[in-house]
């Protein structure tokens, strides 16, 4: 079970997680796969990346492919929050 503060931490192309329907996926390894280009997961990483994920409307394949990368939890005490975040540093302020 990981918390916002801990997934966050992870915004880096070495080190990419995002949240997807409060589960938590590492997609590093998929970064250079994603057919709509990694700078897309760059710009998720480290947070909620669920509206991101659905608005686009990925197939079942997409779906299960994801899976693949599934770490953990999200912990259901946690609301979702908004970070501040310093583009250049991907700092949380």
């Amino acid at each position: 079970i990981m918390d916002y503060e801990e997934i966050s931490k992870h915004n880096k192309r070495n080190d990419l997680y995002v949240v997807v329907h409060n589960k938590v996926y590492n997609i590093t390894p998929f970064l250079n796969e994603h057919p709509g280009g990694e700078d897309v997961l760059m710009d998720e990483g480290g947070r909620d990346a669920t509206e991101a994920f659905e608005d686009i409307g990925h197939s079942d394949d997409a779906r299960e492919l994801l899976e693949k990368y599934y770490v953990g939890d999200l912990d259901p005490k946690v609301n979702t929050i908004t970070f501040i975040v310093k583009k250049e540093t991907m700092e949380i302020i």
